[in-house]
């Protein structure tokens, strides 16, 4: 499997170009990153419509705000794509279900198959729990951007597919009772912790915790590599990690 990788100079990028070239079973076409200067001979383009070769999927660890433009470029190209990006706008999602009409598209907020599963065991429990307060817990390296995650927010929506009514709070900062419909998330930020998050529900008379960590961003690299994998020869469509788990 050929693999362009957008995003390839920055911290996710290069590790993925690493466990890419460490497995070597596939091979990386092109790294594209506006840092980087065009050399078809080394592969390397700034801006995707500017490289030309030839590859069997994307791998996105770039930035949302160049999603729509990056969609477009892997539609023109019938080229399917794994978007690894978070915090898209409503525009910007937009453009990946649009793209997803012609090519195969993989969106997920985290790609680990842990989170994943983390996900699917916080809706059954909010379904087994449907009195308990719930409030998620989100722990990154101080200079993430994003506030609260996107795996925050996946569990939250996740969540609330077994409680449509739930109201999602951010940073609680005010005085007052708690809500009873209330979706607590919390995001703290410090050193080079690299993901944690934990879901706790409590009744009042029993409290369940699930929790899921990060112990290295190689499992990111590894999933969007997985999911590269499934990706591949897929009808097109929108396709996350629930698909990989089914």
């Amino acid at each position: 499997m050929d693999i362009i990788i957008t995003g390839a100079n920055g911290r996710m990028g290069r590790m993925l170009a690493q466990v890419i070239e460490d497995g070597g079973t596939h091979r990386v076409a092109a790294r594209v990153s506006p840092s980087y200067y065009t050399d078809s001979a080394e592969g390397t383009y700034p801006y995707p419509e500017q490289c030309a070769e030839p590859a069997d999927v994307v791998i996105d660890f770039s930035n949302h705000a160049g999603t729509a433009a990056l969609m477009d470029w892997c539609a023109a190209r019938k080229l399917p794509a794994v978007i690894a990006t978070t915090a898209h706008t409503e525009e910007e999602l937009a453009a990946i279900r649009k793209a997803a009409e012609s090519i195969p598209v993989f969106l997920s907020a985290n790609m680990s198959v842990g989170v994943a599963l983390l996900a699917d065991l916080a809706k059954k429990a909010a379904a087994v729990f449907p009195d308990a307060d719930i409030e998620i817990i989100e722990r990154h390296h101080n200079q993430k951007l994003d506030v609260p995650s996107g795996t925050a927010l996946l569990l939250a929506r996740r969540i609330r597919e077994a409680r449509p009514d739930a109201e999602l709070v951010i940073g609680r900062h005010e005085n007052g009772k708690r809500r009873p419909n209330e979706i607590g998330v919390h995001s703290l930020r410090y050193g080079s912790e690299v993901g944690t998050h934990e879901i706790l529900l409590s009744n009042g008379s029993e409290t369940v915790t699930l929790k899921h960590e990060a112990e290295s961003r190689t499992l990111f690299a590894r999933g969007a590599l997985a999911a590269a994998e499934f990706l591949v020869g897929k009808t097109p469509g929108l396709y996350d990690m629930r698909d990989i788990l089914a």
